[in-house]
């Protein structure tokens, strides 16, 4: 296939071109790396700690719960025990001295072991109290949590449907300028711009080219200078189409 031909009116629209896709470059870079994204990634992270740290918290508090139940029945068995030897001493059932003495130890020894499981009991409801109170500080954690992520989801959402309209501002643009751009000059254009990171054309101005930032050396502004208005020029060094404008310094 010989070289591409195309009018410099053609090809001055392979600059508007150029722009409105590094404007939609811009956006969709945008709409990737919005700061709404890594917020939410961490509220959502964080959300999940509390949840799993609830459950945690929530499992201890019945685990506990179960074993208090069991201490205060422990020490109502005590008491009921105690209560039934007391009566048996106040009523003067016991006439042997040999019983009423084991009696009277069983008791100190019935009151003693009450004794621990009240500790017992009052350690658990201490322990019971720190976790519900933990529980009840992640809990309020989890609200605010759930309310700054229905904030920033606002925020995100209003960034996300602001970006929207204005790719598609700039999409109705670029078919506008695309329609009149030659079939030819155009696939060159796509095929370039695909390889060289969204620009497939640049201008040359004052004897550099816009693509690369490298200035031409005289021989190849020479040869710019020689070559027909209409022949389509590709930078030596980016290999991206090369745009002569009143700029150019020719």
């Amino acid at each position: 296939m010989g070289p591409v031909k195309a009018s410099p009116e053609a090809q001055l629209r392979l600059l508007e071109l150029a722009d409105l896709d590094t404007e939609l470059g811009r956006l969709e870079h945008r709409r990737q790396s919005l700061p709404e994204k890594a917020e939410l990634a961490r509220l959502t992270a964080r959300s999940a700690e509390i949840g799993d740290a609830i459950v945690a918290a929530d499992t201890a508090l019945s685990d506990l719960d179960r074993e208090q139940s069991r201490a205060e029945r422990d020490v109502d068995q005590v008491r009921a025990r105690i209560d039934k030897d007391r009566q048996r001493l106040d009523a003067g059932q016991v006439s042997s001295a040999r019983e009423l003495e084991s009696l009277q130890s069983e008791v100190g020894s019935l009151l003693r072991r009450q004794s621990d499981l009240e500790e017992i009991v009052l350690d658990l409801m201490e322990k019971r109290e720190s976790i519900q109170g933990n529980r009840d500080t992640l809990a309020a954690e989890r609200d605010a949590v759930a309310a700054e992520t229905a904030a920033v989801t606002g925020r995100r959402d209003a960034a996300l449907q602001e970006i929207t309209e204005q790719q598609g501002k700039a999409g109705d643009q670029r078919a506008g300028v695309a329609s009149g751009v030659p079939a030819e000059l155009l696939s060159l254009y796509d095929k370039l711009r695909d390889a060289h990171g969204g620009i497939g054309a640049a201008a040359l101005r004052a004897g550099r080219c816009q693509g690369c930032h490298l200035s031409l050396n005289t021989v190849d502004l020479n040869a710019i200078r020689q070559s027909p208005p209409d022949e389509v020029l590709r930078c030596e060094e980016c290999r991206r189409i090369l745009v002569r404008t009143p700029e150019s310094g020719l």
